[in-house]
């Protein structure tokens, strides 16, 4: 595993990528004027090859959601823009990826060609080397640079284009080789906009939203989920093979030697946690019982690797699949004795899917998939089609033009076809794809307010019950027809998108795992917030809790998730009955308080996280949740994201409560300590607001201004504006025996 990017490369990377991306988004504005795409009419001097290509990317404009132009003849290209802008800077990007990798193929010659090989190589045929470069990643990755495109057919303005090759030449090669630099490159990518979004204030809705809940997740984080849930598993196998070692392993650590995968390279499970049962034994024979993997065994799980399925559905640039991947690859390798290609291609094909709101996203996802792939294999070779898709997707069309594309996919298909009673030729399936058409439009409508949130059980589409698979494999045809033909249909490519994200949505995963976005109840938008309360009542406080609520309908009743979640769902009254449902009817088989200062680019309290595992059974009467707790006292600077890393590892203990007395705590909260039973101070007496900003005018002086009358006036004391040794002992409350002017306000419920 190659190291981390340190902190000067990641804050070049990013300067670089922000300036990258203005110049980028610049000139394509000014090459898409000059193609009149901004206009409603062509200019008269163009071509018919340049009428062609406006007309294509206005199509593509359309599809991305742009609309008309708020002046007469005019359309917008604000979002066709952002993805020209995209497309031409991360061909490039990744181009160098894959050189920096040796891993960039020379089609001509079949074999990895350094930059030095493309300069002399375009030098050899008069041609730019970052275009040649450009041009063999696009061959190389044909699901993410689309042959046919029109975003890559349009030629940026030559000064832009010479811009963009002097930044990205400016990037150290170390960048290019660290384990976390793809994940960086988006987070920065999208910036400007997030900076701009959260500035405003304003509310949070499709546009918006994937950039202001892009977040880069620690891989301490990624490792510890993973690590106590996959590697859980493989330990609960383990030990039940080999009861001895359950009983005499000295410690944690000699466990983790144990459960240590030597294949492919080796893998080592530094966050794996192991506690002891409760003794058995009585008296004098007291002695601590076997050992157990703290977040448990996962009985319900599959026994074989092969059968895993693991989802992330809010899958960003693949942090959380990478890891997986170099994982399960490692298991498959050691249980099935697969070579490291064949587990390689087992794993991408059986194992990983991956959703994402963001269609620029999804691409660097399964770039970093396949380069994770490639690295491991130690060289380029045809991977199976990855399940990554895009599930924020929507048709921007009425649904009678989506229908008829049923009959249009017949036409390019060459679908059987027979006369009906009238003599006129119909489909044998012309009714069922007509359905699986309006299905789709039905249920990605929402899409981009909605992403990973689409149901299709809370649709109640009949999408996938007759003719789903048909349409599905009369889309990929569709494609691969208009690949080889030069042709390119937006409707087609977007149906075909929105087909593979509702295999996945509909499918049935062992471990779900992800960075849950963080968006509260009160930046989000109607449409957003309307969702929440109908379908996801008890968790509609934040998008958080609501992907924790919709997570389960993935899981049925045998599998897990394992998140990355704001903490304090587990505690505010506004969450009461969402905790209540799930510790009655879920299984918490771990959680992890990580508190303030979890990640290393945020500094003080504004994330304050907490790691959870949840799986979708009902608990036994006995159910026990382990607790780790990383998190700084109350009042004491935040420990640092490197130090809770070496926390969890093993140096803060884990200790189990029992899932059920969570229930007896006030409002349920989810606390990792045993409360002592007794009664409670709001049992015995009760509070209201005490004074408020209006009232402290008329019942508040400063001590040295009033009489010492104890009757009259009372000493109180504040808060204070800055931290001090002794602070707010200045006031004097006019108390009147209690019974005077507070007293009525109170007995009024005013104050």
């Amino acid at each position: 595993m190659t190291a981390p990017l340190p902190s000067d490369l990641r804050a070049r990377l990013g300067a670089v990528i922000q300036e990258a991306r203005r110049e980028a988004e610049s000139g394509t504005r000014r090459a898409l004027a000059s193609l009149a795409v901004d206009r409603d009419t062509p200019f008269d001097s163009m071509s018919l090859t340049e009428q062609a290509l406006r007309d294509a990317l206005q199509r593509r404009g359309i599809q991305a959601g742009d609309r008309r132009g708020r002046s007469k003849g005019t359309r917008e290209i604000t979002r066709l823009t952002h993805e020209v802008a995209y497309m031409h800077w991360h061909r490039m990007l990744f181009a160098r990826f894959l050189a920096e990798n040796e891993l960039l193929i020379a089609p001509e010659y079949g074999v990895p060609a350094s930059l030095e090989d493309c300069r002399e190589l375009a030098l050899e045929s008069g041609r730019d080397p970052w275009e040649l470069a450009g041009g063999w990643a696009q061959r190389m990755l044909p699901r993410i640079f689309v042959e046919g495109d029109p975003v890559l057919k349009l030629a940026l303005p030559p000064e832009t284009r010479q811009k963009l090759e002097e930044l990205l030449e400016s990037l150290s090669p170390t960048i290019f080789t660290a384990q976390d630099s793809l994940g960086w490159t988006y987070q920065y990518w999208r910036s400007d906009e997030k900076d701009r979004v959260n500035s405003s204030g304003g509310k949070v809705g499709a546009n918006e939203l994937p950039a202001v809940t892009q977040l880069f997740t620690e891989r301490y984080m990624v490792l510890f989920l993973l690590h106590n849930t996959i590697g859980a598993w493989r330990a609960g196998k383990m030990l039940a093979e080999d009861p001895g070692l359950a009983a005499s392993g000295a410690d944690e650590h000699a466990l983790r030697e144990r459960t240590r995968i030597a294949a492919g390279g080796g893998y080592d499970f530094t966050y794996l946690r192991f506690m002891r049962d409760e003794s058995k034994g009585n008296g004098d024979d007291d002695r601590p019982g076997p050992w157990r993997p703290a977040a448990g065994s996962f009985l319900d799980w599959p026994r074989r690797a092969r059968d895993l399925r693991v989802l992330d559905p809010c899958c960003g640039s693949g942090h959380f699949l990478v890891e997986a991947f170099g994982l399960l690859v490692r298991v498959r390798m050691e249980d099935e004795a697969l070579s490291v290609r064949d587990a390689v291609w087992a794993v991408l094909a059986d194992n990983l899917f991956g959703l994402e709101i963001d269609p620029r996203c999804t691409q660097i996802a399964a770039f970093n998939l396949a380069l994770a792939a490639w690295r491991m294999a130690s060289g380029w070779f045809q991977l199976p089609p990855l399940n990554i898709a895009c599930c924020g997707i929507a048709p921007h069309a009425s649904e009678a033009k989506w229908v008829q594309l049923a009959e249009d996919l017949e036409g390019l298909t060459g679908m059987a076809r027979e006369p009906n009673l009238f003599g006129a030729e119909a489909s044998l399936a012309r009714q069922p794809l007509e359905e699986g058409m309006a299905g789709l439009h039905r249920l990605f409508g929402q899409a981009r307010d909605l992403g990973s949130l689409v149901d299709p059980e809370v649709a109640g589409e009949k999408l996938f019950r007759a003719g789903y698979d048909y349409l599905k494999k009369l889309l990929d045809e569709a494609i691969e027809r208009e690949r080889r033909t030069g042709g390119r249909n937006e409707r087609t490519v977007a149906a075909a998108g929105m087909a593979r994200a509702a295999e996945i949505l509909m499918g049935r995963y062992t471990l779900v795992v992800t960075n849950v976005p963080f968006l509260a109840r009160g930046r989000q938008d109607a449409k957003l917030r309307e969702f929440s309360e109908r379908h996801h009542g008890d968790a509609k406080g934040d998008i958080a809790t609501v992907l924790v609520s919709r997570i389960f309908r993935w899981l049925g009743a045998h599998g897990t998730q394992a998140l990355v979640t704001p903490q304090n769902w587990l505690f505010l009254p506004r969450y009461r009955k969402l905790r209540e449902r799930l510790l009655k009817e879920r299984t918490w088989n771990m959680l992890a308080r990580l508190g303030p200062g979890a990640f290393d680019t945020i500094g003080g309290e504004v994330v304050n996280v907490a790691l959870v595992i949840l799986s979708g059974g009902r608990p036994a009467p006995e159910s026990e949740m382990a607790g780790v707790d990383v998190s700084a006292p109350r009042g004491h600077r935040p420990i640092r994201a490197a130090k809770k890393a070496e926390l969890l590892g093993g140096r803060a203990g884990v200790h189990a409560v029992q899932q059920e007395n969570q229930l007896d705590n006030p409002d349920s909260r989810v606390l990792l300590i045993t409360i002592q039973q007794g009664s409670l101070l709001g049992d015995r007496a009760f509070s209201r607001t005490g004074t408020r900003t209006a009232d402290n005018s008329c019942l508040l002086l400063r001590y040295w201004e009033v009489s010492s009358s104890r009757e009259i006036w009372r000493l109180s004391q504040s808060t204070v504006r800055t931290t001090v040794h002794w602070g707010g002992c200045h006031n004097a409350m006019r108390w009147d025996a209690g019974t005077g002017h507070l007293h009525y306000l109170n007995s009024m419920g005013i104050a």
